[in-house]
């Protein structure tokens, strides 16, 4: 058994495995369901959400500033209205994205009212279901949790649109004390550390009971629990493409629970190419801080990003995380409104030197893109630059990114999977082509 498992045989599979590049031409397969100019397949429509970064014109895509909408509404306009009023919009957010309009103040406080009511998980469940197994992973322990709380249901497996909002209204409310208990499950179980729990907080909203839930001393301040929450807002639907919401749909066309549906978004945005680019964000920069002596040195930092691109530092890729996008092309709209953002958080705590590290990654980085690797395409900032400086400066550990991602687009992937049961009705059943030549059996016997 341990041949089976040695690198030799490994390395056999892997050959036995790989199809040539050019067969995927020869059959005009869509490789990452992308078409040749790299925008995506369509196959589906939605009206939750949608993603705007260019424009087509004579068989050509035209580069445009990036715009997002929800249910139509542009984005901007819904962070800026709770800029302006100074008020939270998370909940609002998912209001809109769950029941497709914007809730007046009643009905937002009555959906306030609801989540609040349905933010502490099961009675046992924090011992029985998660201090029982932690996890290294956080996402892990998320989707687990997710799958477990199917057992907890009275009606798990009923899919009219109903009950599904029911479980949806409560995953949205209990998953910061899903990602908090699988985090303080890590520390005491794994890392030795000091167990911190604490109740949620039922007149509090989203982002605040996260900052609540995961600090040892609950304690945060108003501008540290709105920008989180804004940061929610920005994460909480990105069209019906993204690869969670896809597999949302995916998943939902089978007709099968919502725990087994949201869990398996929770393990497509744990992938380092999806939601788990935020903590690549983080760790390019403890990588950068620790190897430039001064990140004010605008030459050192210059080199040290070059070495970043030939893959010479950091986690030898050859990337500059947090540039770049399959869809904006021009600008990323969650990235702008997050950097001003991010801007007066850096001044309230003394944080100028390192926003102005993730400034010049952001100008600086597609240059040298373009200098040293040849890179054509535009390379604007992306979601996952300064959502990766707020996290760092709202002292949320590195292991929270992506699971406060999650905490987010739940509200986004019930939108779609509502959308799929309501709309939907056919099973996706996509075709591979097979390129396996047909062999002879041989008997046992006779095989070397």
């Amino acid at each position: 058994m341990e041949d089976l498992l040695a690198g030799g045989f490994a390395a056999k599979l892997v050959e036995g495995n790989g199809i040539d590049p050019g067969l995927y031409s020869k059959w005009d397969v869509k490789r990452g369901l992308r078409n040749a100019d790299g925008s995506g397949v369509v196959v589906g429509l939605t009206r939750v959400g949608d993603v705007q970064g260019y424009e087509a014109e004579g068989g050509e895509r035209r580069p445009i500033d990036g715009r997002l909408f929800y249910r139509g509404y542009d984005v901007e306009d819904l962070v800026g209205s709770c800029l302006a009023e100074d008020r939270f919009g998370f909940e609002e957010t998912c209001y809109l994205l769950l029941f497709g309009r914007l809730p007046s103040r009643g009905q937002l406080a009555g959906f306030e009212r609801l989540l609040g009511e349905k933010r502490t998980l099961p009675e046992g469940f924090i011992r029985d279901m998660v201090l029982t197994a932690p996890s290294r992973s956080i996402m892990n322990k998320l989707a687990r949790s997710v799958l477990a709380l199917y057992s907890y249901d009275s009606n798990p497996d009923d899919i009219s649109i109903e009950n599904v909002l029911r479980q949806c209204v409560g995953l949205v409310a209990c998953f910061p004390a899903l990602i908090s208990s699988g985090y303080q499950a890590k520390r005491i179980l794994q890392e030795g550390a000091s167990l911190h729990l604490h109740f949620p907080l039922p007149g509090r909203g989203t982002a605040e009971n996260i900052l609540h839930l995961t600090r040892p001393n609950s304690e945060f301040t108003d501008l540290e629990a709105k920008l989180l929450d804004i940061c929610m807002m920005l994460h909480a639907e990105h069209g019906g493409g993204n690869n969670s919401s896809f597999t949302t749909h995916l998943v939902s066309s089978t007709g099968t629970d919502t725990y087994s549906a949201i869990a398996a978004a929770v393990g497509s945005l744990k992938g380092p190419k999806h939601g788990g680019a935020n903590i690549k964000v983080i760790e390019m920069v403890n990588s950068i801080k620790g190897n430039v002596r001064d990140v004010g040195d605008r030459r050192a930092l210059r080199d040290y990003l070059i070495k970043i691109l030939r893959g010479e530092a950091h986690d030898g890729s050859g990337l500059i995380y947090g540039l770049g996008h399959a869809v904006y092309t021009v600008s990323d709209p969650r990235a702008l409104l997050l950097k001003r953002m991010a801007r007066r958080l850096a001044e309230e705590k003394g944080l100028l030197d390192d926003f102005g590290l993730y400034s010049y990654i952001e100008e600086q980085g597609p240059l040298l893109c373009q200098e040293i690797k040849g890179v054509k395409k535009p390379m604007p900032a992306n979601v996952d630059l300064y959502s990766g400086f707020v996290y760092k400066a709202l002292d949320i550990p590195d292991e929270l990114a992506t699971p406060i991602f999650a905490a987010a687009r739940i509200a986004g992937w019930c939108a779609h999977r509502i959308e799929e049961l309501a709309a939907g009705g056919m099973i996706m059943r996509p075709a591979y082509t097979c390129v396996q030549p047909r062999r002879e059996y041989t008997p046992l016997a006779e095989r070397a």
